[in-house]
């Protein structure tokens, strides 16, 4: 007879799971044990339980399967709430398996004990405690098929006397891959190729709901003459080779991707839930497809929801469009996303600073000659392999990705795109580098993200992983920063006091380069990737870089100089 905790751990491996993510501790000693006597998974050890939900999460949207993680009694779940509601928000399929306080003794306020139930019941759809030896295989059948199925956290709470109980040869779960392409109603899809026809000019909003259907959604676009805004999510997949495409839209954005929504008469939205209602046109036509009924007209008023999946529904959708001749609409807004790219592109050469324009913009926003994060940002795409993974942190080192970072190839990006956590691109790229260690994959991370989680640098090292760590050091919390500039308020409590970070990383036992020039960064970022293991490389930024959104309003401008002013004058004493 085998353990409840092998049985556990033997199925997860039968069922392709690679590796488990989590901290050792007394009710997780069953199942840590049955992970040491299978070799077809790996245990990797974290110095914090949100790494290992961030790192599972990271995993699972790679890969599309199940990610793994673990933590222990009370605090040791409490832990992996955050990373957790990542992957929530993200619809990527995560087990948590926590460990919970003797059987006998829950509901009677034990030490550590806490209601896992109740503490997961908003992040999971699915949350039970094993009470019962005879629970199993049930209870964990449900949680992996609930996972899967509904692209989602589900938890499983054991007893430690639970998982070394004993459990027949013969019992052992059955999972059923219940994930299903979900068609459109041929009524509503008509309905929706009606309306499109009738418009004079269409803007499509893509989403990554539709990355797996690239083809019929770069034919829409090419029927429909219709200029493509991508979501950040969608880049990967959908940004390379794409004639359609304008960028952003958002406060990530830019001023093609705005005039191709506001100047249209018809808004084709395809797999795409963006949250943001101010960025979102006004008396427009608006046709929405997606495969989750309750996205449809979640942010804007839809005139015609198509609920399916994105592939399917533009497969019927195709047929009954009619081609267009004119593409001035289209040509207009790619015209002006050439426009903006050449002038960000300018911003991030390595000698801007010396050119005219760049010497009077320093002595006002850079007099301490510190390097501008655009050129960082460009760099490492200059020189990440084609199959490159990228994360990065939410504030700006995400704004700088996004603009300056194509998803050419078979690059992939992951980031807290969904949730706006902060500390979350160094657990997704230790996630990723263990996913697969042949591919590069390269951390945007902000210096506040990163010294959140500094601890679990030593993971990279104990399990050579061999991440690139690229850390915007500007001193700052850089989106804070602005936000609070843009209402007329003062920088206040923003300001981190860094140690130098590349020190830092060595005394860990990573490779550490130190930026301070921008003439030295190209070698920098060379000497980075070419390097085997784990590197972590501190550039100094300049905190006082201004990302514009494609929108700005005279109050936000008003409220900008006023803050200015203020810090200006706080400074002067």
């Amino acid at each position: 007879m085998d353990t409840i905790a092998k049985m556990i751990v033997t199925a997860l491996a039968d069922l392709g799971v690679k590796q488990i993510w989590g901290v050792v501790g007394d009710a997780l000693n069953p199942l840590t044990d049955a992970i040491r006597t299978e070799d077809r998974l790996d245990w990797i050890g974290v110095r914090h339980e949100e790494v290992a939900a961030f790192a599972a999460g990271a995993q699972s949207q790679l890969s599309g399967e199940l990610g793994v993680c673990m933590g222990t009694v009370g605090p040791g779940s409490i832990h992996l709430l955050n990373g957790l509601y990542d992957a929530k928000k993200s619809r990527t399929p995560v087990l948590a398996i926590c460990g919970q306080v003797p059987s006998a003794e829950i509901g009677s306020g034990f030490f550590q004990e806490v209601n896992n139930d109740q503490l997961f019941a908003d992040v999971a759809v699915f949350a039970k405690t094993v009470t019962s030896p005879g629970q199993l295989p049930y209870l964990l059948e449900q949680a992996v098929n609930a996972a899967r199925a509904l692209s989602g956290v589900a938890v499983l709470s054991i007893p430690g006397d639970i998982g070394s109980a004993q459990v027949p040869d013969d019992v052992r779960p059955h999972f059923v891959d219940v994930r299903r392409r979900q068609a459109p109603e041929p009524d509503a899809v008509s309905a929706a190729a009606q309306a499109l026809n009738d418009a004079d000019t269409v803007t499509m909003l893509v989403g990554m709901g539709a990355r797996e259907s690239r083809e019929e959604t770069l034919a829409a676009a090419q029927a429909l003459q219709a200029p493509m805004v991508l979501t950040l999510k969608a880049k990967e997949g959908l940004e390379k080779d794409n004639d359609f495409q304008v960028g952003q839209s958002g406060l990530i954005g830019n001023p093609a991707a705005l005039h191709a929504l506001d100047s249209c008469d018809a808004l084709l939205m395809v797999g795409t839930d963006f949250p943001y209602r101010e960025w979102l046109p006004e008396g427009k036509t608006v046709i929405q497809l997606d495969v989750r009924g309750e996205n449809i007209g979640a942010r804007i008023n839809v005139d015609h929801g198509v609920v399916g999946d994105a592939g399917l529904s533009l497969q019927m959708l195709l047929p009954l469009l009619r081609e267009r001749s004119d593409g001035g609409h289209l040509a207009q807004a790619r015209k002006k996303y050439a426009t903006w790219t050449a002038e960000q592109s300018r911003l991030s050469e390595p000698g801007y600073g010396s050119t005219l324009t760049g010497r009077l913009r320093s002595t006002v926003d850079n007099p301490d000659g510190l390097i501008r994060p655009e050129a960082v940002a460009a760099a490492v795409n200059t020189h990440a392999a084609s199959d490159a993974i990228f994360t990065s942190d939410t504030g700006m080192s995400t704004v700088w990705l996004s603009r300056f970072v194509s998803m050419e190839g078979d690059r992939r990006l992951l980031g807290s795109y969904n949730l706006g956590s902060m500390a979350n691109a160094m657990p997704q790229a230790l996630g990723a580098s263990a996913w697969d260690r042949s591919r590069q994959v390269i951390a945007f991370c902000g210096d506040g993200g990163l010294t959140m989680l500094l601890g679990d640098l030593l993971t990279a090292v104990a399990y050579e992983l061999p991440v690139k760590l690229v850390v915007f050091n500007n001193g700052r919390l850089g989106m804070v920063k602005l936000e609070q500039e843009q209402v007329g308020l003062p920088e206040f409590g923003t300001v981190l006091h860094n140690p130098d970070l590349a020190q830092v990383a060595r005394a860990c036992g990573l490779h550490g380069i130190r930026v301070d020039d921008v003439g030295e960064l190209d070698a920098a970022i060379l000497e980075a990737l070419a390097h085997p293991g784990p590197v972590l490389v501190d550039v100094r930024t300049n905190p006082q870089e201004v990302s514009l959104p494609p929108r700005t309003s005279m109050r936000q401008a008003l409220g900008f100089a006023a803050a200015k002013l203020k810090e200006t004058l706080d400074s002067a004493g």
